[in-house]
């Protein structure tokens, strides 16, 4: 069976474009000593993983961020790299960082006592923009950004990277995500963490072995929202399955290969990440995401999927409306959430269309 799209929120099985084909990036690490969390908790060491694509010219004005997504690395990006796609590897510096608890940047899982798995702290999203602040300044020298591009939880950076450094970047594409996370989201994740923790090897984050049947849990509830429902009933996983595959094995694909070797606690850590994101609580705006939104700066190219069940349609046109200078394409897909990571290749044309117009338009 070929693997199947667990999609954007897992860059290892990355979708219909072979990404072999396209460049693989250079990985880089940059640590932080002493980084202090939004919940003052002081990490000794804070490391991100980050990825580059092509070069920084001699001004440092040709960067675009990438932030990354729920549990990805950073060839989470890659359906947007490469000839005839939206970013020019020989006209753009492209750096795409890893989110604190993806295994590869700081996690629960790879730090020491007394951090070390479930006494890892919560790191926010905020957290994470600091932290790569710090990476670009100062230590690839980039003081501001010709983009900066987030799908889903990579959408929710770029929000808060608009919020936080208004002034930092030309322009922001946010596909698939929000500037926070609402109540149904909430609940979602909630039942997320349910059904892994319920598994009784998961001693309180404090398991000797993975705790394989909460994993499996976890993963066929994600499964579930992952995609629409018109999706399931036209059968379009067959889209990316041998002939001869069936309804059964599909879903227990999922079940039982939805994240390869991911870490429980890591996963907890970034849903907790996600599920507490609000733009309005940055300093200065008292919660009010509203307010928030109505500061930021840089013209922003919002694109919800029409049938996005983790973030839905309604509530991108509800923060819309508060965002100067926006523009709102959803895209027309049947895909669920996994549209706006370019999970087939109508959806990935539409997306690399539309950015790439968005930032010639921006560039002129």
């Amino acid at each position: 069976m070929k693997k199947l799209l667990f999609l954007m929120v897992f860059p290892q099985c990355l979708f219909a474009q072979n990404s072999e084909s396209l460049s693989s990036g250079t990985r880089h690490e940059y640590s932080i000593k002493n980084f202090k969390t939004e919940n003052s908790v002081v990490l000794p060491v804070a490391t991100i993983v980050y990825g580059t694509y092509g070069h920084l010219n001699a001004s440092h004005d040709n960067a675009i961020l990438l932030p990354s997504h729920y549990m990805a690395n950073f060839h989470g990006y890659e359906w947007l790299i490469g000839a005839g796609k939206a970013l020019d590897t020989t006209k753009y510096f492209l750096v795409a960082t890893e989110l604190f608890g993806n295994g590869n940047s700081s996690s629960p899982s790879n730090t020491a006592e007394p951090f070390h798995g479930p006494r890892f702290p919560e790191m926010t999203i905020r957290d994470n923009v600091e932290a790569v602040h710090k990476l670009l300044t100062e230590e690839l020298k980039i003081n501001h950004l010709y983009a900066l591009i987030g799908f889903s939880m990579g959408a929710q950076q770029a929000f808060q990277w608009a919020v936080s450094f208004p002034n930092f970047m030309r322009t922001v594409v946010a596909t698939s995500g929000t500037a926070k996370t609402y109540g149904h989201g909430v609940v979602r994740l909630e039942g997320q963490i349910a059904a892994l923790t319920s598994d009784e090897a998961f001693q309180k984050g404090d398991y000797k072995e993975q705790p394989k049947k909460g994993i499996e849990a976890f993963a066929i509830v994600w499964t579930g929202w992952l995609f629409s429902q018109e999706w399931w009933r036209k059968e379009l996983w067959r889209t990316n399955e041998a002939p001869g595959t069936t309804f059964e094995q599909v879903v227990n694909n999922y079940r039982t290969n939805f994240i390869p070797g991911a870490d429980a606690n890591d996963l907890i850590l970034q849903m907790r990440t996600w599920e507490h994101h609000n733009v309005g609580n940055t300093p200065g705006f008292n919660g009010d995401v509203e307010k928030a939104l109505k500061s930021i700066k840089a013209p922003l190219l919002y694109m919800p999927s029409e049938t996005d069940l983790y973030f839905p349609v309604g509530d991108a046109r509800y923060e819309a409306a508060f965002i100067h200078g926006v523009t709102l394409i959803p895209i027309p897909s049947l895909w669920g959430h996994t549209a706006g990571a370019a999970s087939n290749p109508a959806d990935d044309k539409f997306l690399n269309n539309h950015i790439s117009a968005f930032l010639k338009n921006i560039s002129k």
